[in-house]
C-alpha cells in the first residue's frame, strides 16, 4: 500500500507545478495567434481560475482546504489540457505551442499523481 501524503506535503509538491501552469497561462494570454479565438482564450482563463482558487487557502495555511479546492478544479484543468493538446496546431505549430501543450499535460498529470497520494 502506498504511503499517503499529508496535505502540507502535497501542497509543497503542487505549488511548483502551479508555477509551470502560470507560465503556460502567461504565454497563451499574450500569444497573438489566439487573440481572436474565444475558445482558445478559455485555456489561460481556466488556468488562472484553477491557480487562483488555491491562493486564499495557501495564504491562510489551510492545506486541507487547498487540496479540496484544487480537487474541485481538476475538471477545468483537464479540459484546458485536452483542448490545448488537440487544438494548438490549428493556430500555430511553433515549438512554443508544442512545449506549452506538453508542459500543461505534464503538470496536470503530476498534480493528479500528488492528489492521488493525498488522503
Amino acid at each position: 500500500m502506498a504511503e499517503l501524503l499529508e496535505p502540507r506535503d502535497a501542497v509543497a509538491q503542487i505549488e511548483p507545478l502551479l508555477a509551470h501552469l502560470w507560465m503556460v497561462r502567461t504565454f497563451l494570454k499574450h500569444a497573438e495567434e489566439i487573440q481572436d479565438s474565444l475558445e482558445m482564450l478559455e485555456v489561460p482563463r481556466n488556468l488562472f481560475d484553477v491557480i487562483r482558487a488555491t491562493e486564499p487557502a495557501l495564504q491562510n495555511g489551510d492545506h486541507g482546504r487547498y487540496i479540496h479546492k484544487l480537487r474541485g478544479k481538476m475538471g477545468r484543468l483537464r479540459e484546458a489540457r485536452d483542448f490545448l493538446s488537440a487544438q494548438y496546431s490549428v493556430y500555430s505549430d511553433h515549438t512554443n505551442y508544442q512545449m506549452a501543450a506538453r508542459s500543461l499535460d505534464a503538470a496536470t498529470k503530476a498534480i493528479e499523481a500528488v492528489l492521488a497520494k493525498c488522503g
